[in-house]
Formats: structure tokens, C-alpha cells, sequence
């Protein structure tokens, strides 16, 4: 497999992977170890995913869709570790002590994780629609449901469900965008004419 026929896969599992998060903290799935496990790797694809397009759009989003990237994946890596910490690692805390992580640095951390994703996911929507790489209404729905999705301590859940969703659309359909991207001709550089002559 090449590799935007990997981060295509990323892609389509990250749109899987944040279906059933919100399905699970909406009651319509099980809690349990399994659906815990998961939980943690709809933001580790959605990085794959997010690598793949960048690569796609990369000839034509400049300087704007660098910083995107940068910063979109800084947010998902972040929003992974956070992930990992509120599955792994505060069930096993007392609730005295998960308080008084969130209300001091380790809440602070959160945040600037929260407006670092959110940044990265406005500029490298912008970027990838002015490319032209992806098609628009994806990347919309990308940008219009990662924002409630990386808010998640400041809006009500179903607003933040609800943004999960949305955005499981978007990835799956650029995920998409990718995969046929990989059947399409490569056209290699026509070699420069020398200037000398023997």
C-alpha cells in the first residue's frame, strides 16, 4: 500500500473510531473495556489522516498549510495524550485528586491543547480549501466539527457529540478524496534542456 492509501485507511478508522466515542458517551454503547481502549486512537489516526492530505495538498498550500499541519497535528497528538490520560490513567485517581489536576497545570495543559487544535484546524482547513485538493464541503464539516469537538470542557455534551459526528463525516469523506488520489497518474518533472552543447 502507498501512502495515501494508508492515511486513507487512518482516515476512515478515525471517522469509525469518533462515531462510536460519541455513540458511547451518549448511552447507545456500552462502557467497557473494550469501547475504552479504542477511545484514545480516533485522535491517533485522525494524525495519519491529517499527514496524508497535507502530502495531497502540499504543491499548493504554502506557507499557510505548513503551519496548519503543524499545528493540527500538535492539537490531535495533544488531544491523543489527553485521551489516554482521561481513560487510563484518572479512573484510577481519586476524584479529590482528578479535581485538583484539572484545576491546576494539567487543566491549563488541556486548554492550550483545546486552542492549539482548534488554530491548527482553521488554517489547515483554510490551506486545504484554497488548495483545491479536498472538496470544500468536506473540509467544512472537518473545521465546523473539530471546533465543538476540541471544546469539550466548555460546551454542553450533545453540542460536543454532535461535533464529533460532524467532523467523522468530513474525515471520511477526504479519506476518501485520498484513496482515489492514489490511482491517479503521477507525472514526473519533464528533465531540463541543457544549455550546453557538445
Amino acid at each position: 500500500m502507498r501512502v495515501y492509501r494508508v492515511t486513507a485507511v487512518a482516515g476512515f478508522i478515525c471517522a469509525a473510531l469518533l462515531v462510536v466515542n460519541s455513540a458511547r458517551r451518549a448511552g447507545f454503547l456500552p462502557e467497557n473495556a473494550f469501547t475504552h481502549a479504542i477511545a484514545p486512537f480516533a485522535a491517533l489516526t485522525g494524525l495519519l489522516a491529517i499527514t496524508g492530505i497535507y502530502l495531497l495538498m502540499r504543491g499548493t498550500a504554502g506557507g499557510l498549510g505548513l503551519a496548519g499541519y503543524v499545528l493540527n497535528s500538535a492539537g490531535l497528538a495533544g488531544a491523543f495524550a489527553i485521551e489516554y490520560i482521561l481513560h487510563f490513567v484518572f479512573p484510577y485517581l481519586g476524584g479529590g485528586t482528578v479535581s485538583a489536576l484539572l484545576s491546576g497545570g494539567t487543566g491549563r495543559a488541556f486548554m492550550v491543547t483545546s486552542v492549539v487544535l482548534v488554530a491548527g484546524v482553521l488554517m489547515f482547513g483554510a490551506a486545504a480549501i484554497r488548495s483545491g485538493a479536498m472538496p470544500v464541503v468536506a473540509v467544512v464539516l472537518y473545521g465546523v466539527g473539530m471546533i465543538p469537538g476540541s471544546l469539550r470542557s466548555l460546551l454542553p455534551l450533545p453540542v460536543y457529540l454532535g461535533g464529533l459526528v460532524v467532523a467523522a463525516v468530513g474525515v471520511a469523506w477526504m479519506a476518501s478524496r485520498l484513496w482515489s488520489a492514489e490511482e491517479e497518474p503521477f507525472a514526473a518533472p519533464a528533465p531540463a534542456e541543457s544549455t550546453s552543447r557538445a
